[in-house]
């Protein structure tokens, strides 16, 4: 009992504790922010140039030698980063909750404010560290979003309506290294080893249950992959992995599993459980007829086991938007 009431007084120091790193970071923000503005404003009625801001952190060096990350490079960081959002103050409230590091990431690397926000808003609910920022980045995840032929059954949509939040249409393993000639185990092998970049291109909600996970539908075993849970769902994920194309019959094997687990393995509280089938390569068409009275809540996607060509996603982009500046 008393460890129990232990348990609780230590997670509310650590609650405490991360609301105020939250503050410090808010307020480094508006500060850098401020700094940003002010450079800004000077440079642009030609009362300062590049000579004075190099005085700046001169200065600042000089006189207040306690003070640290006033470099000249990073005075013009500020500068940089306030232009950047200077004309979406519906973006500021993000900046303010994403790390000086991953801002100078996200507003360096990204091509429009719609990119920016899908990264911001991406790096606020995964909680990314720059690193996992950078693989994101590189792994060209706002265009595969963006182009998102992902195909959802229509009673995935309505258990979940913000389920295309949570699932991709495509994902990429380019970590598993895999040969070009592989099966279904060298894949579910592979990303069991892997499980920590698996789970950061899956989504931090996703939770690993088992491998291999037994049902027992009548006299008959069958086995399910891999096994998640989503926090945020509420509900077991049952993921299929195929090392070739989508074919219409791997519909019967995934529904048959998602009703074993709502049957026999989820609990009261729980949402029905949803089936992600993971094809090296779908149909879109074969895909939409497969779906089109499926009753289960089941999400067909692909993979690709290289980084895929961010020049040739950004030609798709667009053919699909034109000159549209917001992609």
């Amino acid at each position: 009992m008393l460890s129990k009431q232990f348990l609780e007084v230590i997670q509310l120091i650590k609650n405490s504790r991360l609301a105020a790193m939250r503050s410090v970071n808010t307020e480094l923000i508006s500060l850098y922010w401020s700094i940003g503005e002010y450079i800004s404003k000077k440079v642009k009625c030609a009362e300062w140039g590049q000579s004075v801001v190099n005085e700046l952190a001169k200065y600042i060096r000089c006189n207040e030698p306690e003070l640290k990350g006033f470099s000249d490079k990073n005075l013009w960081r500020m500068k940089q980063f306030y232009e950047a959002y200077e004309s979406s103050p519906q973006l500021i409230p993000l900046l303010k909750e994403v790390t000086w590091t991953n801002n100078l990431t996200v507003f360096s690397r990204a091509k429009s404010q719609h990119e920016r926000e899908f990264y911001l808003k991406l790096c606020i609910r995964e909680k990314y560290s720059t690193r996992e920022l950078e693989r994101q980045i590189n792994s060209s995840i706002f265009e595969r979003t963006v182009i998102g032929n992902s195909k959802l059954s229509a009673v995935l949509r309505e258990i979940h309506p913000n389920v295309t939040d949570t699932f991709k249409g495509s994902y990429i393993f380019d970590f598993l290294n895999l040969q070009e000639s592989f099966n279904e185990i060298d894949l579910q092998k592979g990303l069991i080893r892997q499980m920590k970049n698996f789970i950061l291109e899956l989504g931090k909600d996703f939770l690993f249950v088992a491998e291999e996970y037994k049902v027992q539908v009548g006299n008959y075993d069958f086995y399910i992959d891999l096994l998640f849970y989503h926090r945020a769902l509420q509900c077991l994920i049952a993921i299929e992995l195929k090392a070739d194309r989508f074919k219409p019959e791997h519909m019967g094997q995934i529904n048959l599993y998602l009703e074993a687990l709502d049957r026999d393995v989820k609990n009261d509280n729980e949402n029905p459980s949803i089936g992600i089938l993971l094809c090296k390569d779908k149909d879109k068409e074969v895909v939409e007829y497969a779906l089109s009275r499926c009753m289960s809540p089941t999400l067909i996607a692909e993979y690709q086991t290289r980084l895929p060509d961010k020049n040739i996603l950004q030609k798709k982009l667009h053919e699909i938007f034109g000159d549209n500046k917001e992609f």
